[in-house]
């Protein structure tokens, strides 16, 4: 979707509300489609003292397997967007200036990039996740394992029986 701003940049005190979703679950991401709902942004565009500015709320679930323990974890996640839109700019880059060449914004691409952008690197059900035991497999949120928590190096189990 490309939303056209010229009546933003010429008209002061002019505002434009957002609210769109986006289709994303065509996207992998490590192998996974984890985006399968549509991105949502909430935001106004608006032109104060010649100054144009996006503020916008873009949200977002992201369902994968936890990396610790693998059980299927559906996140909810919030990225909240403060930008200054310039039809050019002058000099070097910047991440708070958004360049909409032609006065024209692409929401899509804007969309798209801000969300891959904050895509989490590490994706655990919960903060006190346990894992799985590196010996037999099982999820030790369920339980204990039955494996031996302390397995003596073969090379030291001389000095072991010295110490019975």
């Amino acid at each position: 979707m490309v939303i056209d701003l010229k009546k933003i940049f010429v008209n002061e005190n002019s505002s434009l509300p957002l609210s769109y979703a986006l289709d994303l679950s065509d996207v992998e991401y490590m192998g996974l489609y984890p985006l399968k709902k549509p991105v949502e942004i909430n935001g106004v565009i608006e032109n104060k003292a010649s100054l144009v500015r996006l503020g916008a709320e873009i949200s977002y679930e992201f369902e994968a397997p936890c990396d610790r323990c693998g059980v299927d974890t559906v996140k909810s996640h919030t990225v909240l967007v403060d930008k200054s839109l310039a039809a050019s700019i002058e000099g070097d880059d910047s991440d708070t200036i958004l360049l909409v060449p032609d006065m024209k914004l692409n929401l899509d691409e804007f969309l798209y990039s801000e969300v891959i952008m904050s895509l989490p690197m590490k994706h655990i059900c919960t903060e006190k996740c346990k894992g799985i035991c590196t010996k037999c497999g099982k999820n030790l949120n369920q339980g204990k394992c039955d494996c031996v928590e302390k397995e003596i190096d073969p090379r030291l189990a001389a000095l072991a029986e010295l110490l019975k």
